[in-house]
C-alpha cells in the first residue's frame, strides 16, 4: 500500500486512513501494538503480532510436536517426584 500523509492532532492522536485499518484488520476500540523500528512508528494488530509469534516459534518446533502436551507431562513427571 502507498504511503499516505495524515495528521497528528490533539493529544498526539494519529488518525489511520479507513484503508489502512481494514488492510490491518483492526477498527474502532481496537487495541493495537506500537513500536518505533529504526526511526519508523509500526503498528500492528495484537492479532497479527501473535501469529508472528507463532511462526517464529513454530520454526523451532518439530512437525507433530505439541508444546500443551509436552508442558502437560513435564508437570506430571514433577509432580511425581514431589
Amino acid at each position: 500500500m502507498e504511503a499516505q500523509r495524515v495528521k497528528i492532532v490533539d493529544g498526539g492522536k494519529l488518525v489511520i486512513p479507513a484503508s489502512m485499518r481494514r488492510q490491518l484488520g483492526i477498527g474502532t476500540g481496537d487495541t493495537v501494538l506500537v513500536d518505533v523500528d529504526n526511526g519508523e512508528l509500526r503498528v500492528r494488530s495484537v492479532t497479527r503480532a501473535i501469529e508472528r509469534a507463532r511462526a517464529i516459534l513454530r520454526k523451532h518446533i518439530p512437525e507433530g510436536t505439541g508444546l500443551a502436551d509436552e508442558l502437560i507431562a513435564d508437570r506430571r513427571r514433577e509432580a511425581e517426584r514431589e
